[in-house]
């Protein structure tokens, strides 16, 4: 007869850790969690505040008032400020400056920046080097532009004149002469900008598939025919804002104006942004300034819309 010793099998004890503790830990943490994007926002919030919120709420209540140098002196008028814009003929002139600036601006630093990066994103020798030399005029400082531009097209001893004189045609008043010297302020911002539509341009044809193109160079579609059946459409997203933001560039023009003509001769170069500086720091109308500046806010504020449209119809495409 056999004695059998039946031990029961030892399960190990399970702990398990107080729910209480993770949920306090979870608790805290979503807390820090929610601090977190205020945090990183907090600086650009703070700079917003102070050089854009600020100054827009101290400008509407100096338009607001007859001041002349402060928010501090000056009667309370109400709309007076925004009702003398309808009588005031130098808002007219520089509205018309504005437009006629604009459209010689836009639309032709666009045409040539999309002509330099069709002709630039082919393979050729230098073409980094070439693309560095359009854009480097974008980076210079306006003033400097308008100090060097100046003496370019000087009347008397200016590179531009001597040239052409050299030529045999004769001097011309590029700064002297009301016609002349808008077209002469035209040629030098076209010239500062094509380097950034160029590079707009130059990413936007990089997206295009290679297929579309190589397809219709098969059934033998002509250069120019690719570009206007399948370049061209699909470019229209990046033409759409780079057109808004031109406009943006144009109505905000003031360093290369200010230092080339200062609005002269007469006020045949004075546009909206020279006048209002001409308002506020010449003639001493802090408060009809400030009424003018938000006025040009506002049509800043129109195409800063178009432009997010139009970015949102551009991801849309994409």
């Amino acid at each position: 007869m056999s004695l059998r010793t039946e031990t029961a099998p030892v399960h190990p004890a399970t702990t398990r850790p107080p729910t209480g503790g993770l949920r306090a830990g979870r608790a805290t943490r979503s807390r820090r969690g929610r601090f977190v994007p205020y945090v990183f926002i907090g600086p650009a919030g703070l700079l917003f505040l102070a050089f854009s919120l600020v100054p827009i709420v101290i400008a509407v209540l100096l338009s607001l008032r007859d001041s002349s140098t402060s928010i501090g002196d000056g009667e309370w008028i109400g709309g007076s400020n925004f009702v003398s814009m309808g009588s005031d003929p130098l808002i007219v002139t520089a509205l018309r400056n504005t437009l006629v600036f604009t459209i010689g601006t836009v639309p032709t630093s666009m045409a040539i920046g999309l002509a330099l990066a069709v002709a630039l994103n082919r393979p050729l020798p230098g073409r980094g080097v070439f693309r560095a030399l359009f854009f480097v005029p974008m980076v210079a400082a306006g003033v400097v532009v308008g100090v060097v531009m100046s003496w370019i097209f000087n009347g008397d001893y200016g590179v531009v004149n001597n040239l052409l004189e050299a030529l045999g045609l004769g001097r011309s008043p590029w700064l002297t002469a009301p016609g002349w010297a808008m077209a002469t302020l035209v040629i030098v911002v076209v010239w500062t900008r094509i380097g950034f539509c160029m590079v707009i341009y130059l990413g936007a044809l990089q997206s295009v598939p290679a297929e579309l193109k190589e397809a219709a160079a098969i059934d033998g579609a002509s250069r120019w025919a690719r570009f206007r059946t399948i370049t061209w459409p699909l470019l229209r997203p990046t033409t759409s804002i780079l057109t808004i933001l031109n406009v943006v560039f144009s109505l905000q023009a003031f360093d290369v104006i200010y230092v080339m003509t200062g609005g002269g001769p007469g006020f045949s170069t004075t546009v909206l942004i020279q006048y209002v500086f001409r308002s506020a720091f010449i003639d001493a109308r802090m408060g009809y300034a400030a009424a003018l500046g938000l006025v040009l806010v506002a049509i800043l504020l129109v195409f800063t819309l178009l432009r997010q449209r139009a970015d949102r119809k551009a991801e849309e495409v994409l």
